[in-house]
């Protein structure tokens, strides 16, 4: 079992010994002070999804943990890292005060992440454009969004989830067909007889099996950020993967994920659940369906932990 530690490792500048920062849209490690860029090595590891079941049984196991220091946010509850020696600071998703907290706590380790390819530069431009926007943004809102220490670059965590399903459904087909029906009506303060087409629908009962595979069906391992923010950022380009390594999070912040691994499933069931359910009206055909019972099994189910950049300001007013 691996842990995830909440304190990033550091990287000195070789040339004056500063941190070396991740530059976004690079693979390389850039000093603030000096410019100097170290490379970040690809160790080609391939990125693949871990076995589901196995990886319960060895949470639910007696695995040894690690002390990891972490932050915590006590408003909110989320955590996240801090750059070495920061001992203080305040939440990137609500703006709170943050308490460093030391603990045991068994983490699945991210095996992959999306680096970040907008700089500092480019989300803070963005963000001062989209305030400008807001109508009716009060004055102190937009004075906080004059400093650019303000926006933070956030890991957010992640579960991807590939699986097999086979769905049992019984339910009812309908079928429309017209029929020619005679009724009466007033023209010229006469009762004249006419004739329209008359749409009915005819159902009987239906019983199948529909097959189906997903794969990376991603849930957030987070509930800092509302579920509708998060979708506007999607899709995410989930091809440009690399394996996880420490240096990508120099210089910026990496939260744990609070969605454990079975929770996250549960909500990929729900997002699989409309594609199912998508298929066995297919599979009924006609023009209407009625599904009355559904009943899913889950095989080879598999999954990744990977960490998404997402740049955030937080306002308390």
């Amino acid at each position: 079992m691996e842990t995830q530690a909440a304190t990033a490792k550091q990287f000195p500048c070789q040339k004056c010994g500063a941190r070396l920062d991740f530059a976004p849209g690079t693979a390389a490690l850039r000093c603030p002070y000096c410019g100097f860029e170290n490379p970040i090595p690809q160790s080609g590891e391939e990125i693949r999804e871990l076995d589901y079941q196995v990886q319960l049984a060895e949470l639910a196991g007696t695995q040894e943990t690690s002390e990891a220091e972490r932050v915590q946010c006590r408003n909110c509850a989320a955590e996240t890292t801090l750059p070495p020696d920061v001992v203080s600071g305040s939440c990137p998703f609500c703006g709170s005060n943050l308490v460093i907290t030391t603990q045991c706590k068994r983490l699945i380790k991210p095996r992959s992440l999306l680096p970040f390819g907008i700089t500092h530069r480019q989300a803070f431009e963005s963000f001062q454009e989209w305030i400008k926007g807001l109508w009716f943004a009060p004055n102190a809102l937009k004075t906080y969004a004059e400093s650019e220490g303000k926006l933070t670059g956030v890991y957010v965590p992640f579960w991807t989830y590939d699986c097999r399903t086979v769905s049992y459904y019984t339910g009812q087909r309908g079928d429309d067909y017209w029929e020619t029906e005679r009724y009466t009506a007033m023209e010229n303060g006469r009762s004249v007889s006419k004739t329209r087409r008359v749409k009915h629908t005819r159902w009987h009962s239906v019983s199948g099996t529909v097959w189906e595979s997903f794969d990376d069906v991603l849930v957030p391992a987070s509930d800092s950020l509302p579920d509708d923010c998060l979708s506007k950022l999607e899709p995410w380009d989930l091809d440009r993967l690399v394996p996880f390594a420490d240096e990508y999070l120099s210089g910026f912040r990496a939260e744990s994920y609070r969605v454990p691994l079975e929770g996250g499933f549960t909500k990929a069931k729900e997002i699989m659940d409309e594609a199912i359910r998508g298929s066995i009206r297919r599979d009924m055909g006609g023009d209407h369906q009625r599904i009355h019972t559904v009943r899913t099994q889950y095989d080879g189910v598999t999954f990744k932990h990977l960490l998404l950049p997402v740049w955030l300001s937080a306002y308390r007013f």
